[in-house]
């Protein structure tokens, strides 16, 4: 039985490691509430947490390279960055995501993916799945990825964490993330795609979703011998959800971060063929060459020139021309 220990700061000197309870839904909330836990708890913890549909891109990914942004848009999907490296991932109600935080000594290589993996894989393994560490951080059963995992340092801080694709929207999640080979040239770290799957498709009829996350949660538990629980206190949730807000919801963490970034293309539209060749920096075009045929469109560029790599503002800004989408639609 798990000793309740509502506030963080009744047990401030314990050194075992504890469990957080992450109720909340919010995938911005989420997002900032990992980097706050990261940087204010001095315990070794354990914690779930689950978000409601979103894409998570790496934190050196170029956004609108990694996604389709119309689709994301259309479904009203939010992008948001996260403050560790790797790909992107797709989040939703059918997966679980699980954190491990915890303090390193010194001359110690903090980041291991194959020891924070093993206990799921043991966990797997007492229902007589196979599910094997390939790559550099990803788990797979019969070459089919269920979960993807990633690291973040902070000073003497480690946080290993990773997805877990249980009965998740791979429809979706195929659908919106959509590494764009060829048209963006950069330095940012690419995804690699993969077949997934959920593990839904190979577990026993009997075991829900809701009993697959209390069944691994206590294997945990056990595995990390933990005996304490923690809850969020209100100053925590005031302090996350303010984090939320200026950083995890704003366009220039989730876009602009991007590293900087060159698009070329070229594109057959019904009124001839349109040519660009942008340069992009913070989010913001920093250069632009467009041709429509063999005319140059100097008027338009000088338009785009400084504004954010961004559909939306670019078609207000070119509010006035009758050719607005068909141009803008060419730059993405």
């Amino acid at each position: 039985m798990i000793k309740e220990c509502i506030f963080f700061y009744i047990c401030p000197y314990l050194k075992s490691m504890i469990w957080i309870e992450r109720p909340h839904i919010d995938p911005w909330f989420n997002l900032a509430a990992e980097e706050y836990i990261l940087k204010q708890y001095k315990q070794d913890l354990l914690m779930f947490w689950q978000n409601t549909p979103s894409v998570v891109v790496g934190k050196h990914q170029n956004t609108a390279a990694e996604v389709d942004m119309d689709y994301a848009a259309a479904h009203h999907i939010p992008v948001i960055r996260r403050i560790s490296g790797g790909g992107t991932v797709y989040h939703d109600l059918g997966n679980i995501n699980y954190t491990l935080i915890r303090s390193t000594a010194k001359n110690e290589f903090p980041v291991d993916f194959r020891a924070f993996t093993q206990p799921l894989i043991a966990f797997l393994a007492s229902f007589g799945i196979d599910a094997r560490f390939e790559g550099k951080n990803n788990l797979l059963i019969g070459g089919r990825k269920f979960s993807g995992n990633a690291a973040h340092l902070f000073k003497n801080r480690v946080m290993h964490h990773g997805t877990i694709l249980f009965q998740t929207d791979l429809e979706k999640l195929e659908k919106i993330i959509q590494p764009k080979q060829g048209q963006f040239n950069d330095k940012a770290i690419k995804s690699v795609h993969a077949k997934v799957m959920n593990l839904s498709e190979i577990f026993p009829k009997d075991i829900s979703f809701d009993k697959f996350k209390v069944q691994l949660k206590q294997f945990l538990l056990d595995y990390y011998k933990i005996e304490t629980s923690f809850q969020l206190t209100d100053a925590d949730l005031s302090a996350i959800h303010e984090l939320a807000n200026t950083k995890y919801k704003s366009w220039q963490w989730n876009v602009g971060y991007s590293p900087k970034f060159s698009v070329q293309k070229s594109e057959t539209t019904p009124y001839g063929i349109i040519r660009a060749k942008l340069q992009v920096k913070a989010g913001i075009i920093t250069s632009v060459d467009l041709f429509f045929e063999d005319k140059r469109l100097i008027t338009i560029e000088e338009q785009l020139l400084n504004q954010p790599y961004q559909k939306e503002q670019l078609m207000k800004t070119l509010t006035n021309n009758r050719f607005a989408k068909t141009l803008v639609n060419t730059l993405f």
